[in-house]
């Protein structure tokens, strides 16, 4: 892609000028569709650290996670030791945790799906509710909230009658190689809930990605949830088991 250094005043004008459909031979679905791809795969296996910051703990997990297509997930807590073997299976909109302190499967019920994913600012709904841009929004170029050269801006709106919580997203990408930045998350009514950052760009996997996300939820101030990707391999083969309740017991 080439350099074309659109400043933001530069693209708000564009935008009012109604060019909001492409810049250049950059499409607003070429940028979505490079947001959908970058960390899916038709399977991947992947390790991470999660680091879970409140005002008052910080506490960091390793864990590795493999998965299938958009359905299909397998997390297991490789450390800290006293969680060690914690596991989440995720198979379309239902879920499962295995516990090894007390050997017992538990399926998540429809009452939990909005508690904290191991006492992270995930959900457990946020796991299981996964999304396509491109197949679950509608979207088109906005206009830049902050005057940063090199950026595009995305707004997406989710699709009538979808289960998605929210009002619409704003995505911020890098213009060359339309690589994310940060993705804020709005209500129904305008307001900010959520920020998503991205940075430390590294090759993993054979994938030029951002290796550090950042949530910071906007209605709770002090906290914060950082995912670090150390490795993954992407399109690769996987037992036909791994997704399965009976794997869900396996030590690490």
């Amino acid at each position: 892609m080439n350099k074309r250094g659109w400043t933001a005043a530069g693209l708000g004008l564009l935008l009012s000028a109604g060019a909001a459909a492409a810049f250049g031979d950059v499409r607003a679905e070429d940028v979505v569709r490079k947001v959908d791809e970058l960390y899916r795969a038709k399977t991947s296996r992947t390790t991470a650290e999660m680091e879970i910051v409140t005002p008052s703990w910080t506490r960091t997990l390793k864990m590795e996670s493999w998965s299938e297509g958009m359905d299909k997930t397998l997390i297991r807590i490789l450390e800290p030791k006293k969680e060690s073997g914690v596991t989440t299976l995720r198979l379309g909109n239902e879920m499962w945790n295995y516990l090894p302190k007390t050997d017992k499967i538990m399926k998540v019920p429809p009452s939990m799906m909005m508690s904290s994913w191991m006492g992270s600012d995930l959900t457990n709904d946020d796991l299981v509710k996964e999304f396509s841009y491109l197949e679950s929004y509608d979207f088109e170029f906005a206009p830049p909230p902050e005057v940063e050269a090199g950026l595009l801006y995305v707004k997406c709106v989710p699709k009538e009658g979808l289960p998605i919580v929210w009002g619409h997203v704003l995505l911020a990408v890098r213009e060359e190689g339309l690589i994310p930045l940060r993705q804020k998350y709005y209500d129904e009514k305008g307001r900010l809930m959520r920020v998503v950052n991205f940075r430390d760009v590294r090759v993993i996997g054979g994938r030029r990605i951002p290796s550090v996300m950042e949530f910071l939820p906007q209605d709770k101030e002090g906290n914060r949830t950082v995912f670090r990707l150390l490795s993954g391999e992407f399109d690769i083969p996987l037992e036909p088991d791994v997704f399965s309740l009976r794997n869900l017991r396996k030590r690490t």
